[in-house]
């Protein structure tokens, strides 16, 4: 759909539609710039206070894939008022304010809708250096690529909401869900990162795409590196996937070279995330220290794959397991 639109161009609008990335960057001065973003989501949890805090974490996660910091921001909200009442809707708002006490960020209003099929998120504002900006277009030849979360949280959700998830299964995926992406916008900083977004609808394979063809670089992507939420494995085999999962898989089918890796293993690299990890692009000299920095705090991170001059094409090795 955006092809339709003409790119609009300022000389303070750092970052706009033409590389896909997750928010626009506005310039205030020479070291500072505005981060603007907006999300929402329907239900992923029965719990309404903790699908507000999960639409909040989201929301904010796509000023943290910019390396910002959020600052501030507005509640959106679709609301069935006939047959859902005030306190639920209290319970998301409230869930809401939890991330932000989390993240230090403030929500103030927002604007609400009737709405058959209820939905929330925010707009969010946040603020980068202009110097230091994570972008789709910024992988570098040679880079070694690394991701934050553990992936699953599409099928889970959607064996969540089938009555088909285990408890522990479903902690481990509200877990990954409710985290912030602070500690790892700074670690991707503080390695030197160039290239950056967040792992949500478009799932790991759609996002690592657009990132490849914007820094014009080819992945070899190492699928059994990649972390896997406990129950993922099963439930994919079982055929509990959300149709996301299987749109993002057909779109960036053209771009993959498969070697030695089952369906399952693809499908579930493809799987729309909500609330996913960052990916992100550093030397190699840095990348352990990197990865090494998000495990002692509590974050799967993991090194995944490399990239290489090329045409954005991704090359998929070995197969996916679970990792906890």
């Amino acid at each position: 759909m955006l092809r339709h639109l003409t790119p609009q161009r300022h000389p303070d609008l750092l970052v706009g539609l033409e590389t896909g990335d997750d928010a626009a960057v506005w310039r205030l001065g020479t070291d500072r710039a505005l981060v603007v973003t907006a999300d929402f989501i329907t239900p992923v949890v029965d719990d309404a206070r903790l699908w507000g805090r999960i639409a909040a974490v989201n929301s904010a996660s796509d000023v943290y894939a910019m390396g910002g910091r959020p600052i501030l921001a507005l509640n959106l909200v679709a609301w069935n008022s006939a047959e859902l009442d005030d306190d639920l809707l209290a319970a998301v708002l409230l869930g809401a304010e939890d991330a932000a006490t989390e993240g230090g960020w403030i929500t103030v209003g927002g604007h609400s809708v009737d709405d058959p099929e209820p939905k929330f998120g925010l707009v969010v504002v946040g603020e980068v250096n202009p110097e230091r900006i994570l972008i789709n277009a910024g992988l570098r030849d040679g880079d070694v690529i690394v991701v934050t979360k553990a992936l699953g949280t599409g099928i889970i959700s959607t064996a969540v909401k089938a009555g088909n998830a285990s408890p522990p299964v479903a902690e481990a995926a509200i877990a990954s869900m409710l985290t912030l992406n602070a500690d790892a916008a700074a670690a991707a900083l503080s390695s030197g990162a160039t290239g950056a977004t967040d792992v949500t609808g478009f799932g790991l394979l759609g996002h690592l795409a657009k990132m490849a063809e914007h820094s014009r670089v080819d992945i070899v992507l190492h699928a059994d590196g990649v972390p896997i939420l406990p129950g993922v494995v099963e439930l994919a085999q079982a055929g509990v996937v959300p149709g996301g999962t299987h749109r993002n898989l057909a779109w960036v089918a053209s771009r993959l070279d498969t070697v030695d890796t089952d369906a399952i293993s693809v499908l579930i690299l493809a799987d729309a995330q909500t609330s996913g990890g960052l990916l992100f692009g550093v030397a190699p000299g840095q990348a352990r220290q990197a990865v090494d920095g998000l495990v002692a705090q509590g974050h799967p991170a993991a090194v995944i794959g490399h990239a290489r001059s090329g045409t954005g094409r991704i090359r998929i090795r070995g197969t996916a397991s679970e990792s906890g």
